[in-house]
């Protein structure tokens, strides 16, 4: 699936002025750069949207890791993208009410079923 194609099934589930009741969704990427590529795209077509958006890759600092933890685990994150590092223990969400997984087949039956 492409990052244009999430945004739109995104922007389905959640048109302008539409609350997200507090779900939050989870974009599983199989690599940095994939989910960076996600991240930016997410970003850009959700700029007059008003879900929160955020990364976790390895390209962030441990500190700016521990900021967006905090805000997913307090709800003010309503949209995380990240490689495997959001399977992490450490990783808290709030309401986790949708996940989507990028490249299935590149991830194991143990990390899907987490």
């Amino acid at each position: 699936m492409r990052p244009l194609d999430i945004v739109i099934l995104l922007k389905k589930l959640c048109p302008e002025g539409y609350d997200m009741d507090g779900k939050q969704v989870a974009v599983l990427a199989p690599t940095t750069v994939l989910a960076l590529q996600h991240f930016q795209t997410f970003t850009e077509r959700f700029m007059n949207f008003p879900p929160k958006i955020d990364v976790i890759c390895r390209f962030r600092t441990p500190k700016e890791q521990r900021i967006t933890w905090q805000k997913l685990r307090a709800g003010q994150l309503d949209i995380l993208i990240g490689t495997h590092a959001i399977l992490n223990s450490k990783i808290e969400f709030k309401n986790l009410g949708l996940l989507i997984i990028d490249e299935e087949q590149r991830f194991g039956v143990k990390q899907k079923e987490k």
